[in-house]
């Protein structure tokens, strides 16, 4: 690609060179045969190469000494006159041609795809590749970039690439307008890259996100790809190719949906868990069991409606289309009648789950109009419809973006996040609130930062030699605030992970082992403090025992000295 450029260069430019220089070599070879005339007047030899070539370099260069050697004759004079308005057109010519080049969008791509690969050769810290910077990719490229996890965007739209360099992200992060679907284009991105530890295809077209997941396989197969898809046909094909995970945004909010009829505690859990972190924390969820409307049998409607009826809630179908239900009405229960038809009076609840946000507000509208104590479920299509929904305020509102980009990051960068969610349908009610009390305790309102640390030499290696080398370690040791031990710090500990066993919500006593693999809950401020106990042998030293060590070579010699000089003292005393 860099040869390409200089290559368009030479072709774009090769016209306006030639011309620059064939008009040169008339212009000095015309000088080197016209006589010229001495100081005294008297007819002379021409001028020779060296200062026809001089005159005419600073002559063409609006430069102008004057005449040298001597004064020129009237025919030296007229020649100087027709070179100077030739190379003045040649000039201009190439000046002319170069600033078009610059404008030629061909060539300012070629510069910006350049670019783009020069930097990706210099990412030294691992990335992942969001493939669609649309409302999901965009939630997740602001979500990394607060937790600090380097990342690569594609995106085929180049105003969504312009607005994301107006996004005041820590970093300078590269993007390039490019269809993601084509395999040199994944290539360009860092596919193969050495750092690049997985692939977000999470565009709005489940096609492209389908080409994505297969170009994936293909070509490095050793790295995880996370694909958006709605329809079972596309998450079928996708599953074949082996793609790690498919998120179906209408089946994961049915699945929330139901179990929080049916759980709502251990859905609140879920929630607090998955949510996108240092987010406001929601309002809690308490969909009530029994009769609900459902307004839109599409897709979502049809997951949805599976799901609840599952959990033992009936259903009454407004659909335009007729479909099968425990009762069908047609229409699309914008106006009140058809609502009333369906029973609405009876009803504990309604969705309003159509493809058009418009009609869904609607719908809640004027359900609420008719019944105001009623459960309203909405269904967000676009994310820029979000003050209108939130002027509405709902009492649940599914977000199709925001579903993909939670469930994405906790899968990237949480892994140990999903053994633990697979524990919790082991666990009751009671379990689960008393564990959303001690989780909404310590972030101030927000939404946890969920993270695993593994005790290993690269994670943690002031734990790992402590524990190796040292003395024994327990969980609530490193739990340690490093600025001040008597205080222990807001985290919660979830899960410990140990070969092939696992420790619920072990305690403060619970002793490490190196290689434990650990997953906590807190704030973004708490991580960085427990990271740097675990990575810092001087902070890990004063947790531990209280020595407050700087480990520079000022304190170790001045500590030396003191253990020299201390006995003395004593036997003088």
């Amino acid at each position: 690609m860099v040869n390409s450029a200089f290559f368009i260069v030479l072709r774009r430019m090769r016209a306006p060179i030639i011309a620059l220089v064939a008009l040169y070599a008339v212009a000095v070879f015309g000088l080197t045969l016209v006589p010229g005339v001495d100081a005294d007047g008297n007819p002379a030899p021409p001028m020779s190469f060296f200062h026809a070539f001089y005159f005419i370099s600073y002559t063409a260069t609006t430069i102008g000494f004057g005449e040298i050697p001597n004064a020129f004759s009237d025919a030296q004079r007229m020649w100087v006159i027709v070179c100077i308005y030739l190379t003045v057109v040649s000039w201009s010519y190439a000046v002319i041609t170069l600033i078009a080049l610059l404008q030629d969008k061909g060539f300012q791509n070629t510069l910006t795809v350049n670019r783009f690969m020069r930097r990706i050769r210099r990412l030294k810290e691992p990335f992942y590749l969001i493939c669609g910077c649309g409302e999901t990719g965009s939630l997740i490229a602001r979500n990394f970039d607060r937790i600090g996890q380097a990342f690569v965007v594609l995106e085929k739209d180049e105003l969504r690439v312009q607005e994301l360099d107006l996004q005041d992200f820590k970093t300078d992060t590269p993007a390039l307008a490019a269809d993601a679907m084509l395999p040199d284009n994944l290539l360009l991105a860092g596919l193969k890259h050495p750092k690049c530890r997985g692939v977000l295809a999470v565009t709005n077209d489940e096609q492209a996100n389908l080409g994505i997941a297969i170009a994936v396989r293909l070509l490095n197969p050793k790295i995880p790809v996370i694909a958006r898809a709605r329809s079972p046909s596309i998450a079928a094909n996708m599953a074949s190719f082996g793609t790690d995970y498919i998120i179906n945004p209408f089946e994961r909010f049915a699945e929330h949906l139901a179990e929080a009829v049916a759980a709502p505690e251990r859905f609140r859990l879920v929630e607090l868990l998955t949510g996108l972190p240092e987010t406001l924390i929601p309002e809690p969820h308490r969909p009530p069991c029994g009769h609900w409307i459902l307004c839109g049998y599409g897709r979502f409607g049809r997951a949805v409606a599976e799901r609840l009826q599952a959990a033992g809630t009936t259903l009454t179908v407004i659909d335009p289309k007729q479909i099968d239900a425990d009762r069908n009405i047609v229409g699309d229960g914008t106006e009140a009648v058809t609502l009333r038809q369906a029973g609405i009076d009876a009803a504990l609840g309604i969705i309003a789950g159509t493809d058009d946000d418009v009609n869904n507000l609607s719908i809640a509208v004027t359900a609420k109009q008719l019944k105001p104590e009623l459960f309203v479920v909405v269904r967000q299509n676009l994310a820029a419809n979000g003050e209108l929904f939130r002027a509405f305020n709902a009492d649940f509102c599914m977000v199709p973006s925001r579903i993909v980009a939670q469930e994405s990051i906790a899968i990237l960068t949480t892994p140990l996040l999903a053994r633990f969610l697979g524990l919790l349908h082991d666990q009751d009610e009671i379990w689960c609130r008393a564990l959303v009390f001690r989780l909404q305790a310590i972030c101030d309102g927000m939404i946890p930062t969920v993270y695993g640390i593994r005790l290993n030499a690269s994670e943690a290696p002031a734990v790992w030699h402590a524990l190796m080398y040292r003395r024994g370690i327990s969980l609530g040791e490193i739990l340690l605030d490093s600025t001040d031990r008597t205080q222990s710090l807001a985290a919660v500990p979830l899960l410990i992970e140990r070969d092939n066993d696992v420790y619920l919500l072990p305690n403060a006593n619970f002793k490490l082992v190196a290689g434990d693999h650990l997953l906590f809950a807190s704030s973004l401020a708490v991580l960085d403090k427990l990271n740097l106990t675990l990575q810092n042998a001087n902070e890990l030293d004063y947790v531990l025992d209280g020595e407050n060590d700087s480990g520079s070579w000022v304190w170790a010699r001045l500590r030396r000295y003191r253990s020299a000089v201390r006995p003395q003292d004593v036997t003088t005393g």
